[in-house]
C-alpha cells in the first residue's frame, strides 16, 4: 500500500513514500526503556515521537501494529538490582510500572505488544545457535560474540566501517564508543552476582543486542516495515541488530529506519551531575501540566535537535492555554443562522494543511501551526459575529482529526487546573450579582477577575471565561 505520507529512512539517507509490506498494515517496532530508573525527558521525547509515528499512520489509513521492548536486563538493570539488594525481577517490575503511568500521563496510545526481554530467553539461544550454524560467532572463555568481518554489509546503516579498526578486538559491555566498531557479544558467560540461564549455549545471560533481534522476529515477522529509536540507538544497537537479525535469516531485517534526535537542555547535554537532569515527575513537582510538557515535546519536528528550557515550557502552557480557552468557546457559543463568519473553505483548508504536513515526515511544527491557524480563525468569526451550523461540525471534524494525532487540545474540564474553582466562584458570584441588579458588586468582581487575567464572555448559554495571561 502506498501511502502521501513519505518518511526519512536512516537508512537511505532520503525522503520515501511509505509502503507497507501487507496492504493497509504497518508492523512496527519501537525501542523502549531500559528500566533501570524513571525515564527522562530526553526518553520522553523519543517515546513521543514513536506515539505520533504511529497516530499519523493510523490517520493516513493503515493498521498498525506496534511493539516496544522493555530491556529488562542488562548491564545497567543488574547492576541496580544488585546496589539495591533486590532481584531483578522486583527492582525492574517497579520501573516498568512507573514508564507505563509516564505513558499515560503523556497521552501516548499504548502499543500492541510490550515484551520483557527476560520472557524472551528462548528465542535468544535460538537465533544464536542458527548464528552459529552459519558461521558468524565463535567463542571465548564461555561467552559468544559476533564475528562482524563475516558480515560484509556491517555498517550500512550507521556508516561505521569496521575495517577501520583493529581486527579481531571485541567488546563485552553492552554499550560502548561510538565508531568503535568491534566483534560484540551474543552471549555472556555467567558470572557471579549476575542472573543465568541454564542452555543449550551454556550457562549464561544473553547479551543487549540479541534482544531486539529476537523480539522482533518472534512478534513481526523476520522482515517489518519500520524500526524507530534515538540517534544514539543508530550505532552500536541498531547496527548490531541488523547484523544478527541478517546474518540468521539471509533476508532485510526492517525497510525504513526513523531516528528522533536528542534532546538538549538550555543548549547543553543533560546530565544529572549538571543539575539539568529531569523526568516527567520532576516538572509535574514543579507544578508544570503534563499536557504542557506533551506540546513541548512535540512542537519541533522529531529529527531537528530540541532544546528545552523553562522559558520555552512556559509559552507552552501559554498555547495550550489558548487551546483551552477555544473549547470553552465552542462548547459555550451556539452557531448563528446563514453563512457566519467562517467558510467551510477555510475551515478544510486548515485540515489540509494539517495533513500536509504529517505526509512531510512528520512535520509537527507545521502541524501545530495548522491547528493555532485554525484556532485564529475560530476566534475571529465569533468575535466578528458567529460561526453556521456547517462551519461548527466540520469545525469539530477537523479539530478530532487533528486531536487524534498532536492530542494536545484539552476539553475544558481537562483543562482545568489550580485556581480554577476560585474562577468558577467569582464568575457565579458575578452572574448572580448582575441578575440582583447588583452592578456595583458585578463591577467590584470583574475586576477582580481582570486582575487575575480573566476575561468573561456573556454568551447566550451563560458566562464563559478565559485566561488571558
Amino acid at each position: 500500500m502506498t501511502s502521501e505520507l513519505r518518511l526519512f529512512n536512516t537508512m537511505t539517507r532520503r525522503l520515501e513514500a511509505f509502503e507497507s509490506i501487507d496492504e493497509g498494515h504497518a508492523r512496527l517496532y519501537t525501542c523502549g526503556p531500559t528500566v533501570y530508573d524513571y525515564s527522562h525527558i530526553g526518553n520522553l521525547r523519543t517515546f513521543l515521537f514513536e506515539d505520533i509515528l504511529r497516530r499519523t499512520l493510523k490517520l493516513f489509513g493503515f493498521q498498525v501494529t506496534q511493539v516496544m521492548n522493555l530491556t529488562d536486563i542488562d548491564d545497567k538493570t543488574i547492576r541496580g538490582a544488585n546496589e539495591a539488594g533486590k532481584t531483578l525481577r522486583d527492582y525492574t517490575d517497579a520501573y516498568i510500572e512507573a514508564f507505563f503511568e509516564d505513558l499515560e500521563t503523556l497521552r501516548i496510545e499504548k502499543a500492541e505488544h510490550y515484551p520483557r526481554a527476560t520472557d524472551y530467553v528462548d528465542q535468544m539461544v535460538d537465533l544464536v545457535k542458527s548464528l552459529e550454524d552459519k558461521g558468524h560467532t565463535y567463542r571465548s572463555e564461555g561467552s559468544i560474540y559476533y564475528r562482524i568481518s563475516t558480515f560484509p554489509e556491517y555498517g550500512k546503516l550507521s556508516g561505521i566501517k569496521p575495517e577501520e579498526n583493529l581486527a579481531g578486538a571485541r567488546v563485552d559491555s553492552d554499550e560502548y564508543e561510538k565508531e568503535d566498531a568491534r566483534d560484540f557479544v551474543l552471549w555472556k558467560a555467567a558470572k557471579e552476582g549476575e542472573p543465568s540461564w541454564d542452555t543449550d549455549l551454556g550457562k549464561g545471560r544473553p547479551g543487549w543486542h540479541i534482544e531486539c533481534s529476537a523480539m522482533s522476529s518472534t512478534l513481526l515477522g523476520t522482515t517489518f516495515d519500520i524500526h524507530s529509536g534515538g540517534v544514539d540507538n543508530i550505532f552500536p544497537h541498531h547496527e548490531n541488530e541488523i547484523a544478527q537479525s541478517e546474518g540468521a535469516s539471509g533476508q532485510s531485517f526492517a525497510r525504513f529506519w526513523l531516528h528522533a534526535e536528542h534532546l538538549v537542555v538550555e543548549g547543553e547535554k543533560m546530565a544529572k551531575s549538571k543539575g539539568n537532569f529531569f523526568t516527567l515527575r520532576d516538572l509535574i513537582k514543579k507544578g508544570f501540566d503534563p499536557l504542557t510538557v506533551r506540546y513541548l515535546l512535540l512542537s519541533v519536528p522529531y529529527r531537528q535537535k530540541l532544546n528545552f528550557t523553562f522559558d520555552g515550557l512556559h509559552a507552552a502552557a501559554q498555547a495550550v492555554e489558548r487551546l483551552t480557552n477555544l473549547r470553552r468557546r465552542l462548547d459555550h457559543n451556539p452557531t448563528v443562522d446563514g453563512a457566519g463568519k467562517l467558510s467551510l473553505q477555510d475551515v478544510d483548508s486548515c485540515g489540509a494543511d494539517f495533513r500536509a504536513a504529517m505526509a512531510d515526515d512528520l512535520n509537527t511544527a507545521r502541524g501545530v501551526a495548522a491547528l493555532h491557524n485554525l484556532c485564529r480563525l475560530v476566534n475571529t468569526a465569533l468575535d466578528e459575529g458567529g460561526i453556521s451550523q456547517d462551519a461548527m461540525l466540520r469545525i469539530e471534524s477537523v479539530l478530532g482529526e487533528i486531536n487524534s494525532v498532536l492530542d494536545i487540545v484539552p476539553t475544558a474540564a481537562e483543562g482545568a487546573g489550580d485556581g480554577d474553582t476560585e474562577i468558577d466562584d467569582l464568575v457565579a458570584a458575578r452572574t448572580a450579582a448582575r441578575a440582583a441588579k447588583d452592578f456595583a458588586q458585578a463591577d467590584t468582581i470583574r475586576d477582580k477577575l481582570t486582575e487575575l487575567g480573566i476575561v468573561v464572555e456573556d454568551t447566550p448559554h451563560g458566562p464563559v471565561w478565559r485566561r488571558t495571561k
